[in-house]
């Protein structure tokens, strides 16, 4: 189950964190790639407008990619199969980074923006079919920390792309200034093909998902010897029965599409209930966290050329902590550590307003602002940034799951290219006063996830379904 884990993980969510972290090292060496490029093709130089706008491009067409991954991801599972979706994800991801590492030597930076859209689809499909693949397999006493691996893996990625990209001003760290420089910025791009080479290695020697095998394929040979590799020939048949049991209960019922959920009041709540944490996810104020990391490290006196190293401790807090999660879950259960993530966040933001205010009043108030920054990132990745997708599964019986995910991805991309087209007005209007905003909305989605959702620990997929009857058809269903 581990090993199966680390193969799905490597060229699932991994890619998205990678993706979202390599970026920012070479952006100086991109922007003089564009303005050469520009000058030897039109003779003339790059307005700066114009070179924001490329930038721009460049960066956020990640999004839109991600986006369309989301929406196709789904489709996929169900047609591919979780396993085949998941490998044929890969040709995406080596045709990105072909484009993206040719770009340099052919001159042509509409390479680089169609290499971060498809590096995009590929982030997207990963996102919404990892998750699935993990939350099938896995048995249900240890389905939380195993779906933890999709939050691992993508904090993991952010970190390994953090390392990688260091554009390195220390002498004694030289070593670690691996790919960040100006020559090696196009195999920084291009290096997201050796994860998905070694998906496409390991990943094939494990099973489809079980429940797959069974409910949409009616292969039960299959999701029995499948069972088997996964969860050992003297406990499989426990699982075998759990999934017969939901099979029956669907009565041959087909994958749903999304547009049919939203008319399904059988799923009425666990949709709302997704909406509102992919939401409170990504406008939880992480990114505000991020954004404001590097003015706090310099009011706490760090050196300016130290600041990356500091930084690059809120990555390892971030992996640390999903590790941790990934340790609890099944012991401490989905309710309390999801709430009371957000509940520690909404105090970190009440503390972090007032520390940001009275900054330079006294001497140990930038320490105090820098222990509310890693205090919310340990907050965050111990609950939001790893509980949702694993709670997304859990809420779905099989027809409906890939459809849920689709729409939970939509609305996750959606969310996180709003977060960035609106998030410098917020910061800019309210300074640090946005913690208000996002104090609020951590508030709200605790206080929504307290009377709404159930605890799913050690409970089948249809006795988690039964639970939320009571909320679609009233207390007696």
């Amino acid at each position: 189950l581990l090993l199966a884990v680390c193969a799905v993980g490597i060229g699932g969510t991994f890619q998205y964190g990678y993706n979202v972290s390599i970026i920012n090292a070479p952006t100086q060496h991109i922007h003089k790639f564009l303005n050469e490029t520009w000058s030897n093709r039109y003779r003339k130089e790059l307005n700066p407008d114009l070179l924001t706008f490329l930038w721009s491009v460049i960066a956020s067409i990640f999004s839109l990619g991600g986006l369309c991954g989301a929406l196709i991801g789904g489709s996929m599972a169900i047609r591919l199969g979780r396993k085949g979706a998941l490998l044929m994800n890969n040709v995406i991801a080596i045709l990105a980074s072909i484009l993206m590492g040719i770009s340099f030597p052919t001159g042509l930076f509409e390479l680089l923006i169609a290499g971060r859209f498809l590096i995009g689809i590929n982030s997207g499909i990963g996102l919404c079919v990892q998750p699935l693949y993990i939350g099938e397999f896995a048995p249900k006493h240890l389905r939380g920390g195993l779906a933890m691996g999709t939050s691992i893996f993508l904090t993991g990625g952010i970190l390994t792309g953090q390392v990688i990209g260091l554009r390195q001003e220390m002498q004694f760290f030289s070593p670690l200034e691996l790919l960040g420089g100006e020559k090696h910025w196009p195999l920084l791009l291009s290096s997201s093909c050796v994860p998905a080479f070694a998906q496409l290695l390991f990943l094939p020697w494990f099973p489809e998902s079980p429940r797959y095998l069974l409910i949409d394929r009616g292969d039960e040979l299959s999701c029995a010897k499948a069972l088997k590799r996964f969860h050992g020939s003297s406990e499989y048949r426990r699982e075998m029965e759990d999934i017969q049991r939901e099979c029956f209960a669907l009565d041959g019922e087909k994958p749903k599409k999304p547009w049919q959920l939203f008319t399904d009041c059988g799923v009425r709540w666990q949709l709302i209930t997704v909406i509102v944490m992919t939401m409170g996810q990504q406008l939880s104020g992480i990114n505000a966290i991020y954004f404001y990391a590097t003015y706090v490290f310099e009011q706490a006196g760090i050196l300016a050329e130290k600041i990356p190293y500091v930084t690059l401790g809120t990555g390892v807090c971030e992996c640390l902590t999903a590790l941790s999660c990934g340790l609890l879950i099944d012991y401490v259960g989905r309710r309390y550590l999801i709430i009371g993530g957000y509940l520690l966040m909404t105090l970190w933001c009440t503390v972090l307003t007032f520390s940001l205010t009275y900054q330079e009043l006294y001497s140990w108030v930038p320490y105090m602002s820098m222990m509310c920054v890693f205090a919310f990132i340990l907050s965050f990745g111990l609950g939001p940034g790893g509980i949702t997708n694993t709670l997304t599964a859990e809420l779905f019986v099989q027809s409906s799951r890939p459809a849920a995910y689709m729409i939970a991805g939509t609305v996750g991309w959606i969310s996180f290219f709003t977060v960035g087209i609106l998030f410098p007005f917020i910061v800019n209007g309210l300074k640090q006063y946005c913690f208000v905003v996002f104090l609020l909305e951590c508030f709200f989605v605790a206080a929504f996830i307290f009377l709404i959702i159930p605890e799913t620990k050690n409970k089948s997929f249809l006795e988690i379904k039964k639970e939320f009857d009571k909320l679609n058809f009233g207390r007696n269903a």
